[in-house]
Parts: structure tokens; C-alpha cells; sequence
């Protein structure tokens, strides 16, 4: 057998080099060689006909119609916010990256799910590069998990780890974490991007061939982003981010990228001292009653996924001591700020002298331009220290020259809102009701100065 070859190349340029340097020879970037196994070319591979096809082999095509397709097989993790972000359970041979900032609970979450499923219908297997047997098996007693059932390895090396998975043949296996895995195949240290590459890629593959579902924790950078090479998060079918703060009571768990379910699935769970406990109403927490309306306080109907959620969007504007500021949190900030410019121009309020402060309540971050119309009238409602009814509720996407854009599933928001009691809601014209719905006064919209004046006039009329 020929001998694999390992040589360096240059993420930058693409240039090969024999030996690892810090240094680039050809660009001149630093820390951008990676190491690459080239395998020799076999002499027996199809040659290609002039004549069209290949020579030795032909290849099988057939109309879509024809191809079979059978039904997902889905198993449920005994997490029923869980099951949500996953698109209804976890499918068979199902490769799913999980990530977040440490100590935010993936470990915890992952642990919980294996000890339920290995405590139902499904086998289930535990391998931890991280820590020893001792502390996985401390923090199951401490939850009050069922520990009889699951079956638990440490070990790091990916071979040797698909040889005990093809052996025993599990449901699920959760890897913790990519960044300790090595192949032999490699001489890089683990945690190498070339390392997390192909460690990937020889777990993708099993996964597919024998069926077994695999949970791989991935460790994140300071900028929030998943450790490793952009390529691992496109050979996993499912890539899920933990959202919120190490020391906050609540989690949220996004899909950002699935297979076989909706994108920007949420999940919202409540830390414990037994571990993550799903939340049953979400926008309960997002909400904060005060015994009388101030300003700067509006109610978003947001939605995450395939779930309306009701959140409190509020604001703080006040005079500038030098450069105004713009800040925003769970909110892209360049936004912000063409929002705050489209106010000026078409709503004829004028914020350039002052501080704007804005903050979703709870954590959560809100990707969706239906946040739009919200934001606005909370800086509105702040500025001119008028404040707008508790029983509102506002959703709408705001366009550069003032129009009140529709946004998807309006129906299901102002469902959403009627179910939490709210009387009056603010909306795009282009999501009003054919029929008027009991409960809730629908107030239609088609430009943002209709929006602030019927703001205004319910702030007038109720507060």
C-alpha cells in the first residue's frame, strides 16, 4: 500500500507546505496552516469516455418522482421543549452540534436526556473526554437522574469510540465535547482544526451508515461562535446555540441551522438545583406586570421558530452629556439606529441629541423585523414621558420610508396576545383580520405616523 502523505496548507492562499510554520510563506498570515492527509490516487478509478459515461461503471439516474422515501424515524428525549427545537424528536442517524458558553448547561441537558431515553425505550451512551466517570456520575446523583440504565466510556480517541458504538450498537450517544477528540490518522494535537475536521467527518459517517443519532458538544469562542472550522457546523444535520446568562435563572436553546425541523426553533428552559426544567408558557417570563404603566415600556409579539412569544421591549432616552449613544441589547444595534433615522425623517420625532438605551427583557435576543414597530413607539413612549396602556400589544416591520410592513403569521401573534389577555393591538395593515376578533381591538396601520398617533391616543385615553 502506498504511504498517506501529510502535508500543511494555507487557509488563506491554499499553498502547501511540508512542515507546520507559524507563518505563511506565500501571503504571510500567521496561524493559518492546517494539516492535510493526502491519500494516493487508486489506478483503478473510471476513466471518462469521450463518447460519454464511464468507462467500467454506469451511473444510475432516475426521475425525483421515483425515488423512495420513506418516513422519519423520530425519538422522543422525555424534553418536550427539547423535542421542539430538534422538529419533534431526534431523528435516527441524526448528527446534532450543540454549543454555548461554558457553564450555560449543555453538559447538564445532554446528561439529562441520555439518562431519559436510556431509561426508556432506548439505549444510550455516554462518552466524556472532558471529565471522569466519577464527575459525570456526581452530577447525574445530584440532579436525581436514573443512573442504572445508561452506559458511560471515557475516552477521546474517534476510532476507538465508533469500534465500542458499532459494538453496542445505541440509540444515541452524546460526544463530550469535538474539541478533545483526536484521530490517529493525524499527528495535530486535539482541539487542531484539522483534528476537529476529521473527527467530524468519521462520526458523520458512522452516524449514517449504522443509524445511531449522536449529541456532540462544541466549545465556543469569545465572540460567541462555535470553536473549529466553519465546515463542522455544515457536516452536522443540526447545529443548536444556549442562549442566555451564566448566572440568569433561564436558558434558551435556538436551532440555527436543522434538516428536519423549523430554523430558529426555541427552547426555553429554567436553571435548577436539579437541572434544566422546561418552561411550559414562555412569554409569561418575558413579561413584567407593574401595578401601573410606565413609560418606555411596550409588549412585542415576537415569534422564534414555529411559537409566538409576547416580550417586553424597553427603552431609555435621555439627554446626551457629549457623542449620543446607541445601545442596544437582544437587538442588532445598526438597526437601531436606521430605525431611530426613519423616526426622525417620517415620524417627525427627533432623538439626535440624546442617549437610547434598548433592552429585551428576560435575555433574549430577537432576529425577526417585526421588532420594529415596537422598538419605535418604546423610544417614543420614552422620550415624551407618555406611557402606553399594559393591555397593548405591537408587532410590524417599519421600511425606510415609513411604511408599516406585514410581517409572517400574523394571525397565530394576535391569537397569542388575546390568549394573554391583551385588549388593543397595533399592527401592519397587511395583517389585519378579515373578521374581528373577540377579545382584542385591532388598530391597522399602514405608515409609522399613524402608528405613533394612534400610540399616543390610546396612551391619552387609558393612562
Amino acid at each position: 500500500m502506498a504511504k498517506v502523505k501529510t502535508i500543511y496548507r494555507c487557509e488563506q492562499c491554499g499553498s502547501d507546505h511540508p512542515k507546520w510554520a507559524g507563518q505563511c510563506g506565500e501571503c504571510g498570515e500567521w496561524n493559518c496552516l492546517t494539516e492535510i492527509r493526502i491519500e494516493p490516487v487508486s489506478n483503478h478509478r473510471a476513466k471518462v469516455n469521450i463518447g460519454g459515461g464511464y468507462a467500467g461503471q454506469s451511473a444510475n439516474i432516475t426521475t425525483l418522482d421515483k425515488v423512495t422515501v420513506s418516513n422519519e424515524t423520530r425519538l422522543a428525549t422525555g424534553i418536550s421543549e427539547f423535542d421542539r427545537v430538534l422538529g419533534g424528536g431526534l431523528v435516527t442517524g441524526a448528527v446534532v452540534l450543540i454549543g454555548g458558553d461554558p457553564g450555560i448547561g449543555k453538559s447538564t441537558i445532554l446528561l439529562q436526556t441520555a439518562t431519559h431515553m436510556a431509561d426508556g425505550n432506548s439505549s444510550a451512551l455516554y462518552v466524556t473526554g472532558e471529565e471522569s466517570l466519577s464527575q459525570v456520575a456526581l452530577r447525574a446523583n445530584r440532579l436525581d437522574l436514573p443512573t442504572n440504565k445508561l452506559k458511560v466510556m471515557a475516552e477521546t480517541c474517534v476510532e476507538r469510540i465508533c469500534e465500542v458504538l458499532a459494538h453496542e450498537r445505541p440509540a444515541i450517544a452524546v460526544l463530550d465535547s469535538i474539541q478533545t477528540l483526536y484521530t490517529e490518522t493525524l499527528q495535530s494535537a486535539p482541539g487542531g482544526v484539522s483534528q476537529i475536521r476529521e473527527s467530524a467527518a468519521l462520526l458523520t459517517r458512522f452516524a449514517k451508515n449504522s443509524g445511531t443519532a449522536l449529541f456532540i458538544v462544541g466549545h465556543v469562542t469569545k465572540e460567541g461562535a462555535l470553536a473549529g472550522p466553519r465546515v463542522l457546523e455544515h457536516m452536522v444535520d443540526c447545529v443548536l446555540y444556549f442562549e442566555g446568562q451564566s448566572d440568569s435563572r433561564y436558558r434558551m436553546i435556538r436551532a440555527v441551522k436543522n434538516r428536519f425541523g423549523a430554523v430558529n426553533e426555541l427552547g426555553v428552559f429554567g436553571m435548577t438545583d436539579k437541572g434544566l426544567r422546561e418552561v411550559a408558557n414562555p412569554s409569561a417570563i418575558f413579561l413584567s406586570r407593574y401595578d401601573e404603566a410606565i413609560p418606555g415600556s411596550v409588549v412585542m409579539i415576537s415569534r422564534e421558530g414555529t411559537r409566538p412569544l409576547l416580550v417586553e421591549v424597553q427603552a431609555l432616552v435621555d439627554d446626551a452629556q457629549g457623542q449620543p449613544r446607541r445601545v442596544a441589547l437582544g437587538l442588532e444595534q445598526n438597526r437601531l439606529s436606521m430605525l431611530l433615522a426613519v423616526m426622525h425623517r417620517h415620524g417627525g420625532v427627533q432623538m439626535q441629541g440624546q442617549d437610547v438605551y434598548v433592552n429585551i427583557v428576560g435575555g433574549l435576543k430577537i432576529t425577526e423585523t417585526g421588532s420594529d414597530l415596537a422598538v419605535l413607539l418604546a423610544c417614543a413612549s420614552s422620550l415624551r414621558g407618555k406611557a402606553l396602556p399594559q393591555q397593548l400589544a405591537v408587532f410590524g416591520e417599519v421600511g425606510l420610508s415609513g411604511e408599516i410592513r406585514p410581517v409572517p403569521n400574523g394571525q397565530e401573534r394576535l391569537k397569542e396576545a388575546a390568549k394573554h389577555g391583551f385588549k388593543y393591538a397595533i399592527l401592519p395593515r397587511g395583517n389585519a383580520p378579515q373578521k374581528p376578533m373577540a377579545g382584542i381591538e385591532v388598530i391597522a396601520v399602514a405608515r409609522l405616523h399613524e402608528a405613533l398617533t394612534e400610540a399616543m391616543r390610546l396612551s391619552e385615553e387609558l393612562c
